[in-house]
Parts: structure tokens; sequence; C-alpha cells
């Protein structure tokens, strides 16, 4: 007990802070706060399949472009509100994470990672193809920006506002955090962490190999198809292929090892870096253009750094106060 009391009061302070931020922010500072909770949502859900099942994925934009297509379309068709677009993006992306699981199983290493690079650069192309039902390289838009979240509307408001995306985007974070904390402090994220640190010895111990691999896949996209549902929507409903590149993907997969793998303690950081970084870069003076010159410094700095993530940071931090 009087272990988990520090972290009991670090979860506690940190959920006071996002609590309290929309009222004290300018209303495009809460967009940028809110676009780290959507971050965050994205980086959990890849930390469980790379961090805690060793799967190398560098195509999960790609189910946040699904999830996000999902919600605008179900918005234009039928006027689905933001709960239940969420709901069916999060449905929808398990069952796509379970099919690419099934043949991923063959893979491993870089081979995965080619896999899933490559489902990160056809997913976003496939508009192209079915423009007419997908809109093509205009993009698909919902019938207008979604004006109700439980479905009653919001009285004297037009559409919903940027703090209206920012207290949902870290509403579902803290949902799915809890989520995920209770799927990897039970049996299946010991089955996880086996399958991470040696799949021999997991098979021999009983573990289903392919079943656990499988559905590492279909969480990870799931939380990622949430992710892209709610950007979606604080997009004025509008889903477009090039918001879901593959430069989405390795934000993800940075943000996981600034994070650090295999740990919840660092995903906040990782969200934050990758959601972050890139606008403070932009408005610093005098770069002439060299943004993505210094959001690639930071991170070859912060790696060199710290080689753990921000979870080794603390984890050492521990050590050194045990000392």
């Amino acid at each position: 007990m009087k272990r988990a009391l520090p972290a009991l009061i670090c979860v506690v302070v940190v959920a006071a802070v996002l609590v309290a931020l929309p009222f004290v922010l300018s209303d495009y500072d809460t967009y940028l706060v809110g676009e780290v909770g959507i971050f965050f949502i994205g980086i959990l859900g890849l930390n469980i399949l790379t961090g805690y099942t060793g799967q190398i994925s560098i195509g999960h934009g790609a189910f946040m472009a699904i999830g996000g297509y999902t919600a605008a379309i179900m918005s234009r068709d039928h006027q689905t509100n933001l709960i239940y677009g969420t709901l069916l993006a999060f449905a929808i992306c398990f069952v796509v994470g379970l099919l690419f699981g099934l043949p991923a199983l063959r893979l491993s290493g870089a081979y995965l990672a080619l896999a899933t690079f490559a489902l990160a650069v056809s997913i976003p192309q496939l508009p192209l193809k079915w423009s007419t039902f997908l809109g093509g390289s205009l993009g698909a838009s919902a019938s207008s920006k979604p004006t109700h979240l439980l479905g009653w509307s919001l009285p004297g408001v037009a559409a919903l506002s940027n703090r209206w995306i920012y207290g949902f985007a870290w509403t579902c974070a803290a949902i799915l955090l809890l989520l995920a904390w209770l799927i990897l402090r039970g049996r299946v994220g010991r089955a996880f962490r086996a399958v991470r640190d040696s799949e021999i010895a997991a098979a021999a111990s009983g573990v289903e190999i392919g079943l656990y691999k499988t559905l590492a896949f279909g969480i990870s996209a799931a939380f990622c198809g949430v992710a892209g549902a709610i950007f979606v929507m604080g997009q004025n409903g509008f889903a477009q292929g090039d918001e879901f590149s593959v430069i989405l993907s390795l934000e993800l997969l940075i943000g996981v090892a600034v994070a650090g793998l295999g740990s919840l303690w660092g995903i906040l950081v990782g969200a934050a870096f990758v959601g972050l970084l890139p606008n403070l870069s932009t408005n610093l003076p005098h770069l002439g253009g060299h943004q993505d010159v210094i959001y690639g410094l930071a991170v070859i700095v912060v790696m060199l750094v710290l080689p753990g993530g921000f979870a080794g940071l603390l984890a050492r931090l521990r050590l050194f106060g045990r000392a």
C-alpha cells in the first residue's frame, strides 16, 4: 500500500491538472493539448503491441485512418453522435487488427515492420480507389461537426468546441488507460510479456503464442481507431487520407520510444513530445523553415539521453532513491 501511494498521488495530480487546463488555456492551446490526448490513446495502443508483446509496427496510423473514416461516414450517412461513432471505430478496428494479426503471425522483426509499413502506405490510398464512398482526394466529411455527445444537443452550442473535444479525448484516454492497466496486470498481460521475453519459453509454459500475438494486434488497433475517430470529429468531421500518412505512424512509434517500451508511466510524456514539439519548433524564431530538422534532432537527443525512454528514467530514479 505504501509503495502504491506515491503512484496514486501522481495520477490524481495529473488528472487535476488536465481537468483545470481548458479553463486557463486559450482556445488554440486547448486544441493542442486535446491533440496530445489523442496521441496518448494511439501511443497507449501501440505500446501494448510493441512494448508488451515485442511486435514492431510502423503502420498504426492506418488504424487511425480506419477509425477516422468510420466516424465520419457514420456521421454523414447515419447521423451518429460522437459516442456511437467512437465505439463503432473501436469495434471495427479491433476486428481489422485481428484479421491483420493472423497473417502477421508468420512474420517477426524487420519483416513484420515492413508488412505494417505497407499497411500504412496502402490504407490512406483506399479513398482514391473508392472515391464515391470515401470521398477520394477531397476526403469524407460528416454531415456537420457533431453538436451532441450522448444523443442530446448541447444548449446554445452550434458545434462542439475545442473544449468539448478536449474533454472527450482525455475522458477516453482515462477510460482506455484503466482498461489497458486491467488487461496488462492480469493473465493476458503476463502472457504478452512472456511472448515478448521469449516465445520458446512462453510456448513451453503453455502460452498460446498465436492467440496472444493476434489479440495484441486487435487491442492496439482498437485503441488507435478511437484516436482516429476523435481526431477526425475534432476536425469538423472531415477525414482525408493525407492526414494519416506514414509520418503519423512514425510519430506514434517515436512516442512509444520516448515514453518507454513496456510501461504505462511515460505515455503522457511521449504524447506531449510528438503532439507539442512540432508546433513549438514551428513557433521558434529564426529557424527559416528548418522545423523538421529541429524535430529530428530533438528525437535523436532524447534517444541518446534517455535510451529507455521516460519510463527508464523513472526506474533509474527509483533505484537511486533506494541507494
